[in-house]
């Protein structure tokens, strides 16, 4: 017989799925800047929005400004 304690063994979900859950169930959204999916301004309002919320990113001193 083979037992394992709850949250180990069996599936494991990937990471948009794990997102998904977290909004449907408990209203939270994952959202990344990078994300392809989404326009420009839809990117832009993303990271005004964690700016806000959080203060600016850090950021490699010769990154690139997208």
């Amino acid at each position: 017989m083979r037992w394992h304690p709850l949250g180990y063994g069996g599936e494991r979900r990937d990471a948009d799925r794990v997102k998904r859950d977290g909004w449907r169930d408990q209203g939270m959204l994952a959202v990344s800047i990078d994300d392809e999916r989404l326009s420009w301004p839809e990117r832009e309002m993303v990271r005004q929005l964690g700016e806000k919320l959080y203060g600016p990113r850090n950021r490699a001193p010769n990154a690139r400004e997208r």
